[in-house]
C-alpha cells in the first residue's frame, strides 16, 4: 500500500478523507469520542502540509434515506473544538455537488460531506457514485480500516478513479495485526471471550495453527464447561456447539496450541446480583456464570507473564456489573504490568473490550487497541479485507 506521508507534495490539493466517525449518538450528544480521537493524528499530518480535506464518512444505518438524527453535525462540532479549525458541513446532496463548491474561501482547509449511508449507492459499490466522490478531489486517502471489511463506493470502488493512500491509522491497525499473525515474537497468547463460540470459530481455528495458547472466557467458555459435562445453570449458551468444540480441541491437539478455559468462575442468581466463587463441580440449576473465578485469573496471569505477544478479544465476565468484572480487571492490570516492563507486545479489539479499558482508564497502556470492530475479526480470520486489497 502507498502511505499518505510518502507523498511528498500535498499543498493545496484536494484530498478526499475517508474515516469511521461512526460513534455512539444520544439525542445529539457523542457518548464515546474514541473514533474522533483517533484519526486526529492524520488530519493534522494533512494540516501541516497545507492540503485541502475533504472529510466523508458515515454514521448509523439510514439504509439510503436521509435521517436528520443521524447527521455528522455534532461530530463536525467535535473535530472543530479539537482541531481549533473551522469546519464546514455540506449539506447539499452528494451527487451535485462539484469541486468547484467544496472550499468557498481561500483559507478554508477542512469541509464534511453530509452522511454517505443517505446514499443508497454507498453500499452497493456502485460505480458511478464512487467515481462522481473521486471526481471532487486529487487524492483519496482510506483511514477507516474499521469500514474497511465492506466492499462500499468510497472505500473500494473509488480507488479505481483516483490516487489512492492509506492514512496513519490504517496504518497502524495494519502493523499491529500483522505483527500477531505474521511477524510473531513467541509465545503467543489469545483471550477471547464473547457470547458465542459459533460466531468466533473460524477466528479460533486460524489462530490455534499460529498462536501457542488460546484462552476462551465469556459467555462461549460455557459451552466447553457444557461439553466437559460441568452444571452451568442458567447461564448463556448456544445449541448443538458440541462438534464446533471437537473441532477445536482436535486442532489445538494437532498444532500443539493449548486451549485452556475456566478452572473456577463467579456465580450470581442474575445478572445485577452480587457474585459467589465456585467450583465446576459446585454450580447449582439456577446460577447464571457471570466472572472467571481466583484460580482461572491465577492460571491465566502466569500465561500472560510467560507471553510475549498478546491479543485480547472479548471481556472475561459480565463487566457491566462490577461484581462480575474482577476477571477482566485482573487480565487488563496484568497486560499493563507486563507493557510497562516492556516484555510484551499487546493489541486488545472488540467493542466490549475497548469499553472496559475506557472504564477502567487503560487504553494507553495497551501497545494497540483496535476500534474496528467487524474489520478486526475478519482481518483474524484469515480474510483478505476489500478496502485493503484495493489499496495494493
Amino acid at each position: 500500500m502507498r502511505n499518505i506521508q510518502d507523498e511528498t507534495n500535498l499543498n493545496q490539493k484536494k484530498v478526499l478523507l475517508r474515516l469511521d466517525l461512526n460513534v455512539p449518538l444520544d439525542n445529539g450528544k457523542i457518548t464515546d469520542t474514541t473514533r474522533i480521537d483517533k484519526i486526529l493524528p492524520t488530519i493534522n499530518f494533512l494540516l501541516k502540509n497545507e492540503a485541502k480535506i475533504i472529510i466523508l464518512s458515515h454514521v448509523g444505518r439510514p439504509k439510503g434515506k436521509v435521517v436528520s438524527e443521524l447527521s455528522l453535525k455534532p461530530i463536525c462540532e467535535d473535530l472543530k473544538n479539537k482541531l481549533n479549525e473551522n469546519i464546514r458541513l455540506i449539506s447539499k446532496n452528494i451527487k451535485e455537488i462539484n469541486s468547484n463548491d467544496l472550499f468557498n474561501e481561500q483559507d478554508e482547509k477542512i469541509v464534511t460531506l453530509e452522511n454517505l449511508r443517505f446514499y443508497e449507492e454507498e453500499e452497493k459499490n456502485d460505480n458511478g457514485f464512487a467515481k462522481h466522490l473521486a471526481s471532487l478531489a486529487d487524492i483519496y486517502v482510506n483511514d477507516a480500516f474499521s469500514c474497511s471489511h465492506r466492499a462500499h463506493a468510497s472505500i473500494f470502488e473509488i480507488t479505481k478513479f483516483i490516487p489512492s493512500y492509506a492514512g496513519l491509522q490504517l496504518n497502524l491497525e495494519i502493523d499491529a495485526l500483522t505483527k500477531i499473525t505474521s511477524e510473531i515474537q513467541r509465545p503467543i497468547t489469545c483471550i477471547i471471550g464473547g457470547s458465542k463460540i459459533s460466531s468466533k470459530i473460524n477466528i479460533i481455528k486460524n489462530l490455534i495453527t499460529k498462536f501457542d495458547n488460546i484462552i476462551i472466557v465469556g459467555g462461549m467458555a460455557n459451552n466447553i464447561l457444557k461439553y466437559k459435562e460441568c452444571e452451568i445453570g442458567k447461564s448463556i449458551q448456544e445449541d448443538n456447539c458440541d462438534k464446533i468444540i471437537e473441532e477445536i480441541f482436535s486442532l489445538s491437539k494437532k498444532e500443539n496450541c493449548k486451549i485452556i478455559y475456566p478452572e473456577d468462575v463467579a456465580v450470581g442468581k442474575s445478572l445485577e446480583g452480587s457474585a459467589e466463587i465456585k467450583e465446576l463441580n459446585n454450580i447449582s440449576k439456577d446460577e447464571l456464570i457471570l466472572d472467571i473465578g481466583p484460580k482461572t485469573i491465577k492460571a491465566i496471569n502466569l500465561l500472560i507473564e510467560e507471553s510475549s505477544t498478546i491479543l485480547w478479544n472479548g471481556p472475561a465476565g459480565y463487566f457491566e456489573n462490577p461484581n462480575f468484572a474482577k476477571g477482566s480487571i485482573e487480565i487488563a492490570k496484568k497486560i499493563i504490568e507486563k507493557n510497562k516492563n516492556n516484555t510484551i507486545y499487546s493489541v486488545a479489539g472488540g467493542g466490549d473490550t475497548v469499553s472496559l479499558l475506557n472504564g477502567i482508564g487503560a487504553t494507553n497502556n495497551f501497545n494497540f487497541v483496535s476500534t474496528a470492530g467487524g474489520a478486526f475479526l475478519e482481518y483474524l480470520e484469515g480474510k483478505e479485507l476489500p478496502g485493503i486489497k484495493a489499496l495494493n
